[in-house]
């Protein structure tokens, strides 16, 4: 039985109860070698995928509804069927480059399972006739990286990597590359730039949507670190005991990074579509409170790139479809919790700035945007605010992120929810990002902004008289 307590060796993890389909290792100290992975079921999702045609695997990953865990919440299985024809060499490239402010999840992965994802990048190719697998890792985690490369060595010496796999014809060669810490990378064709030794910047899409014309020009699916973790769990299992878990359109589990002001954080494995955002903040099973009995006062459900939602939205499953309806999105899985000792403008100005700084400058909205979306926010906080700077930041908002921005119902001003995703003017959502907290905060908190304002935003200036006398030249 779980013991509720933090596992020392895995800084973040909280074995709580539940699910257990990504998550079952971390309880041991050597979860990240070999010899445990094989004492624990290790390779038998890939032996169970050796025994059925190509075909069978994929419609097995498609019928379990497998969603991306990486932010778009995409089906994986109907993902791989983008991929046209005929158009050899496929890639898949493994978007392990987690940047988004507050996630850390798939780090732990990495790290204490490197074997788990290794298989399902295994199956992946097995299922999509792919050879050539590219994992991509971000430059900032070094523990990620050794164990990685530490695991691949094992799964090559044994035979799971290479030529002809457990004696069959089926070949595939991994590739780790470590990134170089930009956050824009992980957008997957910033990423996809960065392992063609080009500067991470996104593509324009269409026509370089990668499932088309990807890495090298050819057709490349990229999934998320999770995603991937999920797939030898459910070759042994099967689809109908992973849609035993979770809701019916959100089948199996997921993993969520909460930060902030609880008083248990860490991360955690729950059932998609079932846990509620309250379950988790409050349930002995997970975050056990607010830290110090304080009220909550908002919340961000997916990453730093998402609308933020507050107590009226606490009842919300973790669901993508529900939680994008009522106007932000999971994403990338990492919830920051802010209690009401939070001031709404500086928590705001905390992430616009992350935001300023990582963009690539491609884009002239998100370049400029974000830069002055700092700058006035800044000067709000330093007692230098005009009272038309909130308007013009919801100005530049508007720039980036035209018409009405995703945002979170407000009852008590009889407000409704914006549905997500929003518009943008630029080519990845970074810029729009820096819109989430801007939009999320004044709408709920645009008095907190007054409040900061002293200063005017002009001062009279009168003319001097002028003198009508003749003025000597010379």
């Amino acid at each position: 039985m779980p013991t509720h307590n933090y596992v020392p060796h895995a800084p973040g993890y909280v074995d709580n109860d539940g699910p257990k389909i990504v998550t079952s290792r971390f309880v041991h100290e050597d979860s990240h070698t070999l010899e445990r992975y094989e004492a624990t079921n290790g390779y038998e999702g890939l032996r169970c995928a050796l025994d059925r045609t190509p075909a069978d695997v994929h419609e097995e990953v498609r019928d379990a509804v497998v969603l991306g865990r990486g932010g778009a919440g995409f089906p994986a299985g109907v993902k791989w069927g983008f991929m046209p024809p005929g158009k050899f060499p496929y890639y898949l490239v493994v978007n392990g480059d987690e940047s988004e402010p507050g996630t850390y999840k798939d780090r732990l992965l990495m790290e204490r399972d490197p074997h788990q994802l290794i298989e399902g990048c295994l199956i992946t190719c097995y299922a999509l006739g792919l050879s050539q697998c590219f994992l991509y890792v971000r430059g900032e985690m070094p523990a990620a990286q050794e164990n990685l490369a530490q695991a691949l060595n094992e799964a090559y010496a044994k035979g799971y990597v290479g030529k002809n796999i457990m004696g069959t014809e089926f070949s595939v060669d991994i590739t780790l590359t470590w990134g170089a810490g930009a956050y824009i990378v992980g957008e997957e064709t910033a990423l996809i730039e960065s392992l063609e030794g080009n500067r991470g910047m996104p593509r324009l899409k269409p026509p370089f949507f990668p499932a088309a014309i990807g890495l090298y020009g050819q057709p490349t699916i990229v999934n998320n670190v999770e995603t991937l973790s999920n797939l030898p769990w459910l070759l042994v299992n099967g689809s109908e005991q992973y849609k035993a878990f979770g809701s019916e359109a959100s089948p199996g589990s997921r993993m969520v990074a909460v930060s902030g002001h609880v008083n248990r954080p860490g991360v955690y494995e729950i059932e998609q579509g079932v846990t509620t955002f309250r379950d988790l903040f409050y349930g002995h099973n997970f975050c056990r409170g607010i830290r110090n009995d304080n009220e909550l006062k908002m919340f961000v459900p997916g990453g730093g790139s998402a609308p933020w939602f507050f107590p009226e939205q606490l009842d919300l499953p973790l669901e993508g479809r529900t939680v994008g309806a009522e106007g932000s999105m999971l994403g990338s899985g990492a919830i920051m919790v802010m209690d009401e000792t939070t001031d709404a403008v500086k928590a705001a100005l905390r992430l616009v700035r992350f935001y300023a700084r990582e963009s690539c400058g491609k884009c002239t909205p998100c370049r400029e945007g974000t830069t002055w979306e700092e700058r006035i926010l800044q000067r709000i906080l330093d007692g230098e605010g005009r009272p038309s700077d909130i308007d013009k930041l919801l100005d530049i908002a508007d720039n980036i992120s035209p018409g009405p921005y995703p945002v979170a119902a407000d009852p008590s001003q009889g407000l409704d929810a914006v549905p997500f995703p929003p518009k943008q003017t630029t080519i990845c959502p970074l810029g729009p990002s820096s819109v989430a907290p801007i939009t999320s905060t004044i709408r709920r908190f645009r008095h907190e902004y007054e409040a900061k304002i002293t200063k005017r935003d002009s001062i009279p200036v009168m003319a001097a008289p002028m003198s009508s006398d003749p003025v000597e030249v010379g």
